[in-house]
């Protein structure tokens, strides 16, 4: 037997077993996605009445575990959440979990210099190799980081999980406990895309030229741009999440990396999430490189890829250009993500291209989603100063290099025709347009 194999079934244990390395005053950091390791959060969560002021950090989350679901958690297992989805809105909006404000790219680095507490790392891993290491499967970001600078490193080995390569890996000395699953990892349904979004994925897609490297997120808008991208030659891709749409890229061709002057011949990505289909192909590709959040999204490497096209969301964005991706007035509704990085990121991009998308209204039609001024409380995730095209159903604005007239006007072009008396007749008060 060899010396990894016999360390594997020393360290080998229970769920119930492995989290009794937690204490009290613990940051526990999960990762990503797919990558949370939801038989050890569960295990921690039983232990509610032993422990007091554990901290769950995590970006993430893809489902409301127990500890998220009642507030009397909150004192012994609290959520420090780096970005909030469905599983953790409700609870940050009640005030019973927290939101920390980052940019992605910068949060191993927050870790690595003790900005963030990070005492114990629970993770899911693909099985262990004959050398003794673990992929940390679909969720690098900010997780190497974190188990290098952990007490304690906890890890969930499930044999569904795919093996990435890049930067991924953790040897089974660096260890602690080890626990195994058998568990399907966690999938996201493929939405239906809606006519408005495919209105926007084409208009989105006419611009991208043959060659561009592109950072296309999830939901109907990245996916109806994936579908428009299938006949289009040599793309490439440096994102932070690889989504099923793809996959779909490079099974007809679109996709091959070649033309990528930063790390030509790769995807390059930091964390997976969708389908079985999607986990079956990252498994051992050699076309994947997963590496850490601080590299994928860092502004300056972003920019080495020419032709760098990036896609993202907001909510609202008023006659300034100024996003708000993140909150609806004073509720909280997502965080900052790589959004931020990769605007930045485009500009710097010989080449490079930012779209923000948005339908054109909100409410079944009755509110605008152009708007003369954000919401009070609003926070702004893509300033006027980074924004590049902002996309509705009615077309696109592109306002780098635009004043501010010229941006109001662009931008009340695009507003659902409902609205643009209305949005004129107030940028016209505010002096925006004479």
């Amino acid at each position: 037997m060899s010396k990894a194999k016999k360390l594997y079934e020393q360290k080998l244990m229970t769920a119930v077993e492995a989290v009794r390395l937690v204490q009290s005053n613990d940051a526990v950091t999960f990762p990503t996605g797919a990558g949370e390791a939801p038989v050890l959060m569960e295990a921690l969560a039983g232990r509610k009445n032993e422990l007091d002021n554990v901290r769950i950090n995590q970006i993430l989350p893809l489902k409301a575990a127990t500890y998220l679901s009642d507030p009397s958690y909150a004192p012994h297992i609290r959520h420090n959440a780096w970005f909030i989805a469905s599983a953790t809105r409700k609870v940050v909006n009640a005030g019973w979990a927290t939101l920390a404000a980052n940019y992605f790219h910068e949060l191993p680095r927050l870790i690595e210099r003790d900005f963030y507490a990070n005492d114990v790392v629970m993770a899911t891993v693909s099985p262990m190799d004959q050398h003794g290491y673990f992929s940390f499967s679909c969720g690098i970001c900010y997780t190497t980081a974190a188990a290098k600078k952990a007490r304690v490193v906890i890890l969930e080995v499930n044999e569904n999980a795919p093996r990435t390569l890049g930067d991924s890996f953790i040897h089974i000395s660096d260890v602690a406990a080890v626990v195994e699953t058998k568990m399907p990892l966690p999938t996201l349904k493929i939405p239906l895309i809606t006519k408005t979004e495919q209105t926007i994925g084409s208009y989105i897609a006419e611009l991208i030229p043959d060659g561009a490297t592109l950072q296309i997120g999830f939901g109907g808008v990245p996916n109806a741009v994936c579908q428009a991208l299938l006949d289009k030659k040599d793309l490439g891709i440096h994102t932070e999440m690889i989504t099923d749409g793809m996959v779909d890229l490079v099974e007809s061709g679109a996709v091959n990396c070649a033309k990528k002057n930063f790390h030509p011949g790769k995807m390059l990505a930091t964390f997976v999430l969708g389908t079985t289909r999607l986990y079956d192909f990252v498994n051992d590709n050699p076309l994947i490189e997963m590496r850490s959040v601080a590299y994928t999204n860092d502004p300056a490497n972003i920019g080495k890829n020419d032709n760098m096209c990036a896609i993202n969301a907001a909510v609202e964005v008023d006659l300034l250009g100024q996003c708000a991706s993140e909150t609806m007035g004073t509720y909280f509704w997502s965080g900052t993500g790589g959004q931020a990085d990769f605007s930045h990121g485009v500009n710097i991009s010989k080449g490079g291209m930012g779209f923000i998308t948005i339908p054109s209204t909100a409410k079944s039609g009755a509110v605008s989603r152009i708007v003369a001024t954000l919401q009070p409380g609003a926070v702004v995730t893509t300033s006027k100063n980074s924004v590049d095209h902002v996309v509705t159903e009615y077309g696109v604005a592109r306002l780098r290099g635009m004043n501010m007239s010229e941006r109001a006007k662009a931008l009340i072009a695009i507003a659902h025709p409902d609205f643009r008396e209305e949005l004129l007749h107030e940028a016209k008060k505010r002096n925006l347009i004479i």
